[in-house]
């Protein structure tokens, strides 16, 4: 389903990443490895159509992303793209159910469509008595929650994360791991995880190392 070819990254003549070929398959959970700088996160944002590559390509169902207008890539990356990040951004003014529906309203969706979907999402990360809850009154692992339930809002084909479970306890970093695979059987989404959790990484349908900007 995705694709990068020979993906080069350079920052300031600094090279990020030396011409990674990757491949994933729908339904795919996939883990991304290696230490702290070698480029796990900036392959994550490409893969994401956050960053454009030096050079090389990225693939989504065969289309070449990064030939759309920025206006088309914004779309498409609404539509068919989650993130979750190790700080979960939640809007502070906002109520769980309001942040949930933002990425529905981009899409110019209904507002009773959006609350319809966000009120199911919010159910099932277990979390229906929180709906109109701010993120100051949500503990870490519920706000983490919660921007998982804002991540899949227009059910998109791939969800990103990075380090999702980084800032959490033990055991609700397990309780996220657990969610992110029940979420694959449910909607049969495809998962990338960036993570320094050996465990979870061993769960992965795929692990994939990244040592020195290449794949190890």
């Amino acid at each position: 389903m995705i694709k990068g070819i020979k993906i080069h990254k350079s920052i300031n003549e600094i090279n990020i990443l030396n011409g990674i070929d990757i491949s994933i398959n729908e339904g795919e959970i996939v883990s991304v490895v290696g230490k702290s700088g070698a480029g796990k996160t900036t392959l994550l944002q490409i893969l994401g159509t956050l960053e454009k590559p030096t050079s090389g390509r990225v693939l989504f169902n065969n289309k070449d992303v990064f030939q759309l207008n920025e206006n088309d890539l914004a779309a498409f990356r609404n539509k068919n793209i989650g993130f979750v990040f190790q700080s979960h951004h939640l809007l502070p003014e906002f109520t769980a159910l309001e942040n949930v529906c933002i990425p529905a309203y981009i899409a110019k969706s209904t507002k009773k469509s959006a609350n319809e979907r966000a009120k199911y999402l919010i159910d099932l990360m277990g979390l229906s008595d929180r709906f109109n809850h701010k993120p100051s009154e949500l503990s870490g692992g519920e706000q983490q929650r919660i921007s998982v339930a804002r991540a899949l809002m227009n059910n998109p084909q791939v969800v990103l994360a990075d380090e999702p479970s980084g800032n959490l306890d033990s055991k609700t970093a397990e309780s996220l791991h657990e969610l992110f695979f029940k979420l694959r059987e449910v909607n049969q989404q495809t998962f990338i995880i960036v993570t320094h959790n050996n465990k979870l990484a061993d769960l992965a349908d795929k692990k994939i190392t990244i040592k020195d900007g290449k794949m190890d």
